[in-house]
């Protein structure tokens, strides 16, 4: 089976946290700047695509995408430039992001000033067990991201085995394509830690069962 992951364009968030505050985290829309992005990641799928299959013919390739808004505006533009390739298209909700919880829309600084216990014992977590293990309050960690990532690729092998489909392209996020590729390529929790987050649109790809790294770096905040 072929992976390509993408992570969602540049969001309202990542240009403005402060964002969250008056928005629910699954309604942040992509900024005008990250709808090219995403424009830009569906040109380099194009690209790939016809360059692998040259030769062959034309694959049926499924889009599944997170439910949130980011992630669906994302997939609208990736499909403006690789549509062509794309038979269908699905939700899966447990492609979303991760849940931070009672930390959620509040900016890091103010963590420790407006919940001081559950700040506390969080940062003692982080420090003492690494970030991979510490459950935000009422939240997630990214293990349990990386769980819950797992328990989807039964949709995945199912559609492959059923149905033929070995060639997929998931819109997600970035901790959740990070644990996408950690539990689909049996990588430790030290290789998730590392691992840098991806740039907004950027496209992974795994083959064979194998990550085989960025077809696009995708772009980082300056």
């Amino acid at each position: 089976m072929r992976i390509l992951l993408v992570r969602h364009g540049e969001s309202l968030g990542n240009v403005d946290p402060l964002i969250h505050a008056t928005t629910a985290d699954h309604a942040v829309p992509l900024s005008e700047r990250g709808k090219e992005q995403a424009r830009e990641a569906g040109r380099v799928i194009d690209t790939y695509y016809a360059k692998t299959f040259a030769d062959e013919e034309k694959p049926r390739v499924r889009l599944w995408v997170s439910p949130y808004q980011r992630t669906r505006q994302t997939a609208d533009m990736l499909a403006e430039t690789a549509g062509a390739w794309i038979t269908d298209r699905f939700e899966h909700i447990l492609l979303c992001e991760q849940q931070f919880g009672l930390f959620d829309g509040v900016a890091e600084d103010d963590l420790p000033k407006r919940f001081p216990a559950e700040w506390s014992y969080y940062d003692m977590l982080c420090r003492f067990g690494g970030k991979f293990w510490a459950r935000m309050p009422q939240g997630e960690s990214r293990f349990d991201v990386a769980k819950r990532i797992h328990q989807a690729f039964g949709t995945f092998h199912r559609d492959a085995v059923e149905h033929g489909i070995r060639e997929i392209i998931v819109v997600c996020h970035g901790v959740t394509l990070r644990a996408f590729v950690m539990m689909w390529s049996h990588l430790s929790p030290e290789w998730f830690e590392a691992e840098k987050n991806p740039g907004n649109a950027a496209v992974r790809l795994i083959e064979a069962g194998e990550d085989r790294g960025y077809l696009f770096p995708g772009y980082q905040r300056v």
